[in-house]
């Protein structure tokens, strides 16, 4: 490939043993384990962090394999620079070759033969950056967590991705770092791999979260009565319990829980102001909403409504 993707600037091996480079890439990168059937000392590392992210290019030399049960709580984008790669996973088995780019999950097998010219470059990147990219741009994180979809792309089919990865790289070696200029490409890549690639995140606009909210609102409607926590409505509307909390702070203007005691209270009064909802005492009404400290229950009800229940029944009374 004729892009360039970190340079000689952040070499760290070169014409090494691979057992010294997979050590390496086990600290900083991701943990697995290698099987090489002739060691050669013509392994290749480069590699710079920034934040949490971390880049680097990687060639074994030999013919290796490497496994991994799990990358756990990071994702990986893969380039193939050069050479090929067989790629072991649960719908069979692929050969990749220079220009082709896949992710891998953080629940996926890892399970690659590179062949001795084989050279990748891998990104890094940790999960909990992908939250708060995904909570600055209030998007909603699946309740099972974010998963890219298992494909093999070409790299010069993706619009600014090799050229925004090359800028990054170029940047990231520069002498004069300035800490906020990464800080702000690492949102970038993050972006625009969430933009690029194939998920089951909803990134295009309002759709999907206004589906999710009505449905949580209406479900807190219909159970007014019962004991809801955030967690069980992020159950209830599979995502995530910081992406319930983003969609109301967006859309409602209160955290989940408040809204919910909110609609409670709102009920109390109106069955207060109603004929039929007097047959019940005020302490019979709080009760059956689940207030069961009468003294919190009248504090919350008039810093609501500026009145206390006694009163608002009075004027039922009236009416």
């Amino acid at each position: 490939m004729s892009i360039e993707l970190l340079s000689e600037r952040s070499k760290v091996y070169d014409l090494a043993d691979p057992r010294l480079v997979s050590a390496y890439v086990n600290q900083h990168v991701g943990n697995h384990s290698i099987a090489i059937a002739d060691v050669r000392r013509e392994a290749m590392l480069i590699h710079r962090q920034v934040s949490e992210l971390d880049f680097c290019r990687i060639r074994y030399g030999s013919e290796t394999r490497v496994t991994s049960t799990a990358l756990r709580d990071k994702f990986h984008i893969q380039i193939m620079l050069s050479g090929s790669c067989l790629q072991r996973h649960s719908n069979g088995r692929r050969i990749l070759l220079a220009g082709d780019l896949i992710v891998i999950n953080p629940q996926d097998e890892v399970d690659f033969t590179y062949s001795d010219d084989c050279e990748k470059f891998i990104l890094k990147i940790p999960v909990n950056l992908i939250g708060k990219v995904c909570e600055l741009q209030r998007w909603c994180l699946p309740a099972g967590g974010l998963r890219f979809e298992d494909k093999v792309y070409k790299l010069i089919d993706l619009e600014g991705v090799a050229q925004l990865l090359s800028l990054v790289c170029s940047e990231i070696e520069s002498e004069n770092v300035i800490r906020a200029v990464q800080e702000h490409y690492v949102q970038i890549i993050i972006f625009k791999a969430l933009t690029s690639f194939l998920t089951n995140l909803d990134v295009k606009g309002e759709g999907v979260q206004s589906q999710v909210l009505r449905k949580v609102l209406q479900y807190i409607e219909d159970n007014l009565k019962q004991d809801l926590t955030p967690e069980a409505l992020a159950r209830y509307a599979n995502v995530s319990v910081r992406s319930l909390y983003v969609l109301f702070g967006q859309h409602v203007g209160e955290p989940p829980r408040r809204y919910f005691v909110s609609r409670k209270l709102d009920r109390i009064r109106a069955m207060l102001l109603n004929a039929d909802g007097r047959k019940k005492s005020i302490t019979e009404l709080a009760m059956d909403y689940g207030f069961t400290h009468l003294g919190r229950f009248s504090a919350e009800y008039k810093a609501r409504f500026s009145e206390l229940p006694s009163e608002t029944l009075k004027h039922g009374k009236s009416v």
